[in-house]
């Protein structure tokens, strides 16, 4: 299996973990994964996760919160539809009170 599909399978495992009405980052996957300098790799994995229906690739935002995939989902608006239907609320293609819905799997997770 090559290295790229098998590092795409595991951000797919943690962001299956996420739970509804939370969100992480790129950075944090890729942190919690020991490769603190490929959160753009993450970027990429989630970017080819909309195929999956069982990923749920609108929880990854980047550090700042802001909808960054948007334009992976087939429309401007689905992601924030998507956050909103959770209970996140997002202006301006920003989630409001991110600290609070922030979900870091290094502190959630047992070691990968």
């Amino acid at each position: 299996m090559p290295l790229e599909t098998s590092f795409f399978i595991k951000v797919y495992d943690i962001v299956r973990q996420i739970p509804e009405g939370k969100v992480t980052s790129y950075g944090a996957i890729a942190k919690y994964l020991g490769a603190p300098q490929s959160s753009r790799m993450v970027g990429w994995a989630m970017n080819a996760a909309h195929s999956h229906s069982n990923v749920p690739a609108h929880r990854v935002v980047n550090r700042k919160g802001i909808l960054t995939g948007k334009h992976h989902f087939g429309g401007e608006t689905i992601m924030k539809q998507l956050l909103e239907n959770e209970g996140i609320k997002v202006v301006e293609n920003q989630i409001q009170d991110f600290d609070k819905h922030l979900w870091d799997p290094v502190q959630f997770l047992e070691d990968f």
